[in-house]
């Protein structure tokens, strides 16, 4: 099987001359650079799927703005991560995401310890830009350590991710479409009644809004476990 040779590629982000390897992405090499490009969905050693849309980036000569998480590069490409076209579009998708569940911070457990908050506050976003849907989702707290809040999901799905290419369980997935879609165990069991689950605590840690979280626990211990399952998911095949 031919095998395309990995080179070495020298384009722009920002203006400033970075290089990377052929099958690096942007939001890597950006990464390597220490250039911050906002992300929800990604994580370091989990599959990308571009599903947040929060990195994207300009490129010149593309009409549309592109993931930067699943766009390889390309040598002399000129990519832009900041204009304001980009903000723009990073507040409405933001806004969205706030729209479509129940985002009240004070009142979620995860206040104070949430990407999706963190996001807002680094974009400035002071309120949603389009009206909220109001939906409600059943919560499953049917397991003994942890709960299933659908109404705070972003559908990252790392969660999903981390179930399937760390644990190797493959416990979780989306049911439903659109704005109803939600996180479910197995066949849309009760998490208590899920056979795959193993009850590692894995999509707990990587969740980065309230939607899973572990029952009776100080949020000190949340941040160590945390770390513990980052550097897990990180050092996967080193």
């Amino acid at each position: 099987m031919n095998r395309e040779k990995v080179r070495v590629k020298s384009f722009t982000i920002n203006g400033i001359c970075v290089t990377g390897q052929s099958n690096q992405t942007i939001l890597e090499v950006a990464k390597d650079n220490g250039i911050e490009i906002p992300t929800l969905c990604y994580l370091d050693g989990l599959s990308c799927v571009g599903s947040c849309r929060m990195c994207i980036v300009e490129i010149k000569g593309s009409h549309e703005p592109t993931p930067a998480c699943s766009a390889k590069i390309k040598e002399g490409m000129e990519v832009t991560t900041n204009s304001p076209k980009i903000k723009k579009a990073r507040e409405m998708i933001l806004s969205m995401m706030f729209s479509e569940r129940s985002h009240v911070c004070s009142t979620c457990i995860a206040n104070g310890d949430c990407e999706l908050q963190n996001k807002s506050v680094e974009l400035e976003l002071e309120h949603s830009k389009v009206s909220y849907l109001n939906q409600r989702f059943e919560i499953d707290a049917s397991h003994k350590n942890f709960v299933n809040d659908p109404n705070r999901c972003i559908l990252c799905t790392k969660c999903i991710r981390v179930c399937d290419e760390i644990e190797g369980a493959h416990a979780l997935d989306i049911f439903g479409r659109g704005i109803n879609s939600r996180i479910i165990h197995d066949m849309d069991e009760p998490w208590a009644e899920s056979v795959s689950c193993t009850s590692c605590g894995k999509c707990v840690y990587v969740c980065p809004t309230g939607a899973l979280y572990e029952k009776d626990i100080s949020e000190e211990e949340v941040v160590k476990k945390r770390g513990i399952i980052t550097e897990l998911v990180k050092n996967r095949g080193k």
